[in-house]
């Protein structure tokens, strides 16, 4: 089962890099890096959020202070960390 990453990875090779895309396909090194790829960028996207989260003071006091605020802030951290872990590691 392929995580975020991997899939939009997987569609961006099909759709932009079409040939590279058949050539890891037919020779079965297609799943491996999609594998690879989904899993590296889980972690970094993890460590992201982490640092984001430590950096801004999104803790869990204000979580329990003002749900509303915590969820937007969190929000606004995984859309940030998403945006950077697309850039560098799945659209490359």
């Amino acid at each position: 089962m392929e995580n975020r990453f991997a899939a939009a990875r997987r569609r961006y090779l099909r759709t932009h890099m079409d040939g590279i895309y058949t050539g890891m396909l037919l020779t079965g090194t297609l799943e491996p890096h999609l594998k690879e790829i989904g899993e590296s960028a889980q972690a970094m996207f993890d460590r992201i959020v982490e640092q984001m989260k430590k950096a801004e003071g999104v803790t869990e006091q204000l979580k329990a202070a003002d749900q509303m605020e915590w969820v937007g802030r969190m929000n606004n951290i995984r859309q940030r960390a998403e945006e950077v872990v697309l850039s560098e590691l799945v659209y490359c």
